[in-house]
């Protein structure tokens, strides 16, 4: 295909994620403070199949959107485990094998279901997806999830020649570091958390949109909400928190069900506003699982909590 051309084949897939699979190991503690001492017994460690693509991918398959995830994975252990749970669940996935093994996190979890990660960042920043892997599946992608991690920063190019929208999550971005900027600023639609901009989200989210080639910022802020701003308006929407309906036991997750959610409820062409109710009430529901990424809502699920109004 001439790197002019713009893309008329058949879009099989709502949503494309590209990156973003790994595993993380869940060690729940009674606080996120380091006890006295040098050891200390803890609830069974264990392992799930995890990380912010493995998410918004998992949350919209379940929601029943047609979706592919791509990534690299290593030839090890931790990468069989996520072919196999992926295999189980029947989410589409390709993959290009990492001499570098499977990315790993660590997340502790306190007794309020907070959590604090350690990510082991293993691949190389010069790492990048091979284009002759990517290409074909953004060609076929009504919209494509743009994971922070770096090896697929040069797909922004193709996205942008073949005009498919795009969103990404740069989480606790603190509204300067230049590597989320890279994201933030190529994306059609932006998703972060205020956990780190405290006073100053209006400011961060207003510099995306006249920075950027984004029309929509989202600023999720846990038990507060979420906050909403189209390209256009004055000051952002803030959008309350959903009740959970059950305790919070793990907050792994939670901003990735939002993402998943959101998307699809925009796929739908609801309002922004609305997009964003059905983000806050999967981001609850996923609080009140322990583990990452282990219970979604589908569709019908979400359509009730959310009150949507039938679309037509």
């Amino acid at each position: 295909m001439p790197t002019n051309a713009i893309s008329t084949g058949p879009r099989d897939y709502d949503v494309l994620v590209v990156a973003g699979a790994g595993v993380d190991t869940i060690v729940r503690v009674d606080s996120l403070a380091l006890p006295e001492g040098d050891s200390v017994f803890v609830p069974p460690v264990l392992d799930y199949v995890g990380h912010t693509g493995n998410g918004v991918a998992l949350g919209c398959h379940a929601l029943g959107l047609a979706t592919k995830f791509v990534d690299f994975l290593g030839d090890d252990v931790q990468g069989r485990m996520v072919l196999d749970a992926y295999a189980e669940r029947g989410l589409d996935f390709s993959h290009v094998v990492s001499p570098h093994g499977t990315p790993r996190g660590v997340n502790l979890v306190d007794a309020q279901g907070r959590r604090f990660s350690f990510f082991d960042g293993r691949h190389p920043a010069d790492l990048r997806l091979p284009r002759e892997f990517y290409l074909p599946f953004v060609e076929r992608a009504r919209h494509v999830h743009m994971s922070i991690m770096g090896h697929n920063r040069d797909v922004y190019d193709d996205l942008e020649r073949l005009g498919v929208p795009s969103s990404t999550d740069l989480h606790d971005w603190d509204g300067r570091e230049e590597h989320h900027l890279h994201y933030a600023l190529r994306s059609d639609l932006v998703f972060l958390s205020a956990a780190a901009i405290h006073g100053r989200v209006g400011e961060v989210m207003r510099g995306v949109l006249e920075r950027g080639r984004a029309g929509l910022v989202v600023a999720t802020d846990g038990a507060e909400g979420c906050h909403v701003l189209e390209r256009g308006w004055a000051e952002p929407v803030h959008v309350p928190a959903a009740d959970p309906g059950a305790p919070v036991v793990d907050t792994n997750g939670a901003g990735d069900s939002f993402v998943a959610a959101f998307l699809y409820a925009r796929l739908e062409g609801r309002p922004s506003v609305e997009c964003a109710r059905a983000g806050a009430v999967a981001g609850a529901h996923a609080c009140t699982t322990a583990g990452t990424h282990t219970d979604f809502l589908t569709s019908s699920g979400l359509s009730r909590l959310a009150r949507f109004t039938p679309k037509g």
